[in-house]
């Protein structure tokens, strides 16, 4: 049994609004407008043909023109693996990467961590984080700025 053109086109256009919601990417949205002016020509009767050429005319102009626009005024959030990038700690339980233990805080919450070097870190230690992987962060050291006597 053949999919109807309707059923068709409206089954694309919920699917990519669908993907927009998840991704976010602005990409998909332009492409369930262009499913949506097809299901338009579909439901006036319009060939297969025509409804296809419109899907892609109508996505691809609204991706070209419409997306470097919104992508201006539609903020990317940091995700809070972002935010520890670089961020300076506390070595609250000694970090021994032979033995998979130690812990970081990391303003105000306490991150699974690993020494980048490989070398252990003892408890008291600052830190600055280098990389994340997965729920674990990768520190090292914090360099520590040199005291001038101002004598």
């Amino acid at each position: 049994m053949m999919m109807s053109t309707v059923a068709l086109w409206s089954l694309l256009a919920v699917g990519f609004l669908v993907l927009e919601a998840c991704t976010v990417a602005m990409v998909s949205l332009w492409f369930a407008i262009g499913a949506a002016a097809a299901l338009v020509l579909s439901l006036l009767g319009a060939a297969f043909w025509i409804q296809t050429a419109a899907f892609l005319v109508v996505s691809g102009v609204l991706l070209a023109l419409l997306r470097p626009m919104m992508r201006k005024y539609v903020k990317i959030t940091k995700t809070n693996v972002d935010s520890v990038l670089g961020m300076e700690g506390l070595v609250t339980e000694s970090i021994d990467n032979v033995s998979y233990q130690g812990q970081v805080k990391l303003g105000g919450m306490t991150w699974s961590a690993r020494s980048t070097s490989g070398a252990p870190i003892s408890a008291g230690t600052r830190v600055t984080v280098d990389r994340v992987e997965g729920v674990k962060v990768f520190v090292s050291p914090a360099k520590v700025p040199s005291e001038t006597n101002a004598n």
